[in-house]
């Protein structure tokens, strides 16, 4: 619906403003089999996933941190549900000035594998905004590349 939107983002991508760790877009961007939608086309192309991706490896002590924020004894299939979301607070975690971007919704009430992003990151002094606030902290417009 807004094709600027896509540019703007690999511009801010290229200056360093906003990354993805690898863990993360691989799960947004899925198989093979989602090449058909337009999101993944644009995953697919070399020139995102260079400027996109995160050129780190996760660090191990911050991740154990984080899966321990959400439960210490987290049993498999609650491991299964939590997904990818841990590598990407841990990210955030290891790195000061890192703001982690989810459009989850805060639900404190909510306990182990079903803790939300955003009640993690606040649990680790972790930085935590909904797209909406990266589009305004970083000024988004249609009318950016004027």
């Amino acid at each position: 619906m807004v094709p600027e939107f896509w540019d703007w983002l690999l511009h801010c991508a290229d200056r360093g403003l906003v990354a993805m760790p690898l863990e993360t877009f691989e799960e947004v961007r899925g198989g093979d089999d989602a090449k058909k939608d337009l999101l993944n086309q644009w995953l697919y192309r070399p020139d995102v996933v260079s400027a996109l991706v995160l050129a780190e490896e996760v660090d191990s002590d911050a991740l154990r941190s984080v899966m321990n924020a959400y439960a210490p004894d987290l049993d498999d299939t609650e491991i299964e549900q939590v997904g990818r979301d841990p590598f990407l607070i841990s990210y955030g975690l290891v790195t000061e000035g890192r703001c982690i971007v989810s459009n989850e919704v805060s639900k404190p009430s909510k306990q182990r594998a079903n803790r939300k992003v955003p009640d993690v990151c606040r649990s680790l002094g972790v930085p935590c905004c909904d797209t909406f606030a990266m589009l305004r902290t970083l000024g988004f417009s249609t009318a950016w590349a004027r």
